[in-house]
This record gives structure tokens, sequence and C-alpha cells, in this order.
């Protein structure tokens, strides 16, 4: 490592992944509970409750997909063949949520605004849950 280059981060870092699926109107919503309800019924996954308001850090609507990295390398090619047009923001949890969001982000479809200044720093002052599944998978991705 030279004195201009940074530091390289492990990937051991990625505790798990949230994807925030986001929608503006009913039209997009009512894609959005499709695109949820086939989620539910492909990934063993957290899905977070609707929020039809922006909140944290979001700006439009939307609801989040916690996910244990292990399903990274199936869920996120899913979301980019079946997202339906809805724009997908997918970011690793480390331990710097604010990087998480601004830095280390992947977007499908638009890029959107985000009120990252919000966010802390470490993990510290806004500890990380535990990715509990609260789907049942029935059918294969």
């Amino acid at each position: 490592m030279t004195a201009t280059s940074p530091a390289i981060a492990p990937i051991s870092h990625i505790h798990s992944y949230h994807a925030h699926i986001y929608f503006n109107d009913s039209v997009e919503r009512e894609r959005a509970a499709a695109v949820r309800e086939q989620i539910a019924e492909r990934f063993t996954v957290q899905l977070g409750r609707w929020r039809d308001t922006p909140v944290g850090p979001h700006t439009q609507p939307m609801y989040q997909v916690a996910f244990d990295i292990v399903l990274f390398p199936s869920l996120l090619p899913w979301l980019m063949l079946n997202r339906q047009g809805l724009t997908i923001l997918v970011h690793p949890n480390t331990d710097n949520p604010r990087r998480d969001h601004a830095t280390h982000a992947l977007w499908l479809g638009q890029v959107l605004d985000l009120n990252t200044a919000m966010l802390s720093e470490s993990i510290a002052d806004d500890p990380l849950e535990a990715v509990v599944p609260n789907t049942a998978p029935s059918v294969k991705a």
C-alpha cells in the first residue's frame, strides 16, 4: 500500500444487505407489491414495513428487504431481471451506515437523492439489527 492509496476493506466487513424498493404512485405501489410477493415466495428475507412517506435518508416511499450475505449472488440478479421498472437501492451493512448508503450502494434504475447527512458514521451510534427472515419461500428463484 502506498501513501496515497486507501486502506483495503475486506468483504468480511459486510454483515448483511438491504434493498430498498421505491414507488411514487398507486400504479408503482401495485408493482412494488407484486415484486414483494414474488421475493417472499422465492427468498428467505426479512420484509420491512411499507413506508408510504419518506423516512430516514429515503426521499421517496419505499419498503426495505433485509437479507443475509449468502443471498446476494441470487437475489441481486433476480432483482435486476424482475424489478418491473422500479428503482431499487441495494447497500451493504457495514460499520458505517452513511458510507453504506452514499458510497457503497448499487442502484437499479434511477439514482435518487438520499439525505445521507442524517445517517451516522458508526454502528456504535445506531447498532445493526440481525436479519430475521419473515418469509417462507415456496417456489424456486
